[in-house]
């Protein structure tokens, strides 16, 4: 399994919109693990998971990216050292 933090920024004053907006996400192929509204430069978190790249991908440009207030989404891919 593949997982990705997504960090999202979102128009002023649509965090808890966007937070709440991706909670409800109904993914084909991926699942949302986790949501969080965070401080800082991005103002949510989400945790996915998928078994193959390009399925999270989907998730995000289709999923995610379309969530009404997402401006920018950055993905960090989870890797497994040593």
């Amino acid at each position: 399994m593949m997982r990705a933090y997504v960090l999202i920024e979102s128009a002023v004053g649509k965090a808890n919109t966007v937070s709440e907006g991706v909670k409800a996400l109904t993914l084909e192929d991926a699942a949302v693990i986790s949501v969080d509204a965070v401080t800082g430069p991005f103002d949510v978190i989400a945790l996915l998971e998928s078994d193959d790249l390009d399925k999270l991908g989907r998730a995000i440009t289709d999923g995610i990216q379309q969530v009404e207030g997402v401006q920018r989404t950055t993905t960090c891919l989870v890797v497994r050292l040593g």
